[in-house]
């Protein structure tokens, strides 16, 4: 059953397929942004999983981040999530991400609880 202050994590290293300049978010060889807010929404997921019935799973609706220092090639990343809010299939997540210096970015996402084979489904006009 989904409760208020389930948590989930998620880690990476920086290798070169996640730099900035390697995703198309900018031309420095740092971990970029839209690779932090993946490993976010990766926290999120991970930490329903236990929580949902088969079939079921969730998908990203809303990131709002901030990614407040960089991160260098060789480094590991762990994010982290909390349920903090749910409102029927739409639950909220209070997200950070941290590496071995301290905090990179952090803020709110949001996810919806779907039924994954119908989803997909509709994704192609099925």
């Amino acid at each position: 059953m989904l409760e208020v202050g389930i948590k989930g994590t998620a880690s990476l290293l920086v290798d070169e397929s996640k730099l900035a300049k390697n995703v198309g978010s900018g031309n420095v060889a740092l971990l970029s942004s839209p690779i932090m807010i993946a490993l976010m929404e990766e926290a999120s997921w991970k930490g329903l999983v236990p929580y949902l019935e088969p079939g079921f799973g969730t998908v990203g609706i809303s990131v709002n981040v901030k990614h407040t220092r960089p991160t260098p090639l060789g480094m590991r990343v762990t994010a982290e999530a909390e349920l903090i809010e749910i409102k029927g299939k739409r639950l909220a997540f209070r997200v950070s991400a941290s590496d071995e210096l301290g905090v990179i970015g952090e803020g709110l996402h949001e996810r919806v609880i779907v039924e994954e084979a119908p989803f997909e489904a509709k994704a192609y006009g099925q």
